[in-house]
């Protein structure tokens, strides 16, 4: 599973040909949620805190991670993306 990007304990991690909805895992210790591009907890769960600092990262990179999404979709190497700083 390809690594898009690290911040503060987080690791974003994106698969190929993953299922929809579009969305990327976030994975913060032993927690692990999949994300999908509007935000939303698809699956799985993170702390608040860390929940909080995925969605801000993600408002800053949701075009990226799309653009992501159709690379893995065609299988593809997917673009790494700029942690939150």
């Amino acid at each position: 599973m390809p690594e898009l990007s690290r911040f503060f304990g987080i690791v974003i991690y994106m698969n190929w040909r993953d299922h929809p909805p579009a969305h990327f895992h976030a994975v913060y210790g032993e927690h692990e949620a999949l994300i999908t591009l509007d935000g939303k907890v698809y699956s799985g769960a993170l702390p608040a805190r860390a929940l909080s600092l995925v969605r801000e990262w993600l408002a800053l990179h949701r075009d990226e991670l799309a653009q992501d999404w159709e690379l893995a979709m065609a299988r593809k190497p997917l673009n790494l993306i700029d942690p939150l700083e």
